[in-house]
């Protein structure tokens, strides 16, 4: 799944950039007060897609 695609469908479910780190990027969903870490490849595996939305609570892509 491309970066892109990924950060696209957070927001779309309510989630916020948070702040830039190292080489990730911090989510947070305030709604359930949970955040999570998008590293800034290209390209993100399902695996990591699927993770990144059940840590922050949203549907999987």
């Amino acid at each position: 799944m491309k970066r892109v695609d990924l950060i696209r469908h957070l927001e779309h479910h309510g989630v916020q950039f948070l702040r830039e780190g190292g080489s990730h990027t911090v989510y947070v969903n305030r709604t359930v007060g949970k955040t999570s870490t998008v590293p800034r490849h290209r390209e993100i595996n399902d695996f990591l897609a699927q993770k990144i939305c059940k840590d922050l609570e949203v549907p999987k892509p």
